[in-house]
């Protein structure tokens, strides 16, 4: 399976709607998507992608076999972190295990580092997503600790994994 990432284009709102849409990994992403997740949202957020300031917004689809089965993207941090952006992504439930976002998150900062001054690009997945936390060990990225009681999703209070990649280390 050919694995790439590229720029958004409006015409993969459907599926991205499609890919969103589901439980389970909604359950895995912060909070403020909606849900179900429409074609018109997936269309609002690609626009939101397509207009974001290219130095500070790095988005993009990801695809196998030339169909779009997720979103990856790093935001740069401001202040005393605009060196650092946070790393966040997600792929739909029938591509989970298949190592489509390892090959994702590897080119994604293959890109980043290659054409930003970005020295560290971290990410902060709940300590229970062992899939994600293994993404993020199979692209090269250090645990670098587990921020204990961090956040709360669907009512819980969940511990997270922080892990970070550095320029350096590619």
């Amino acid at each position: 399976m050919k694995v790439n990432i590229r720029k958004w284009e409006l015409a993969d709102a459907k599926d991205l709607a499609t890919a969103i849409s589901n439980k389970k990994v909604q359950d895995n992403l912060r909070d403020g998507l909606p849900y179900p997740y429409t074609e018109q949202d997936g269309k609002e957020f690609i626009s939101a992608m397509l207009d974001a300031d290219e130095n500070d917004t790095f988005a993009f689809a990801i695809t196998a076999d030339e169909k779009v089965v997720g979103s990856i993207g790093a935001f740069r941090q401001t202040n005393i972190h605009n060196k650092t952006a946070e790393l966040g992504y997600y792929i739909a439930e029938e591509y989970w295990g298949k190592g489509i976002m390892t090959e994702a998150v590897k080119q994604l900062c293959e890109y980043v580092f290659s054409h930003t001054d970005i020295n560290r690009i971290y990410a902060e997945p709940f300590a229970h997503n062992i899939g994600s936390c293994r993404v993020l060990e199979k692209a090269g990225f250090q645990h670098e600790g587990t921020l204990r009681s961090n956040a709360v999703k669907n009512g819980e209070l969940l511990d997270m994994k922080m892990y970070a990649r550095l320029r350096k280390e590619v």
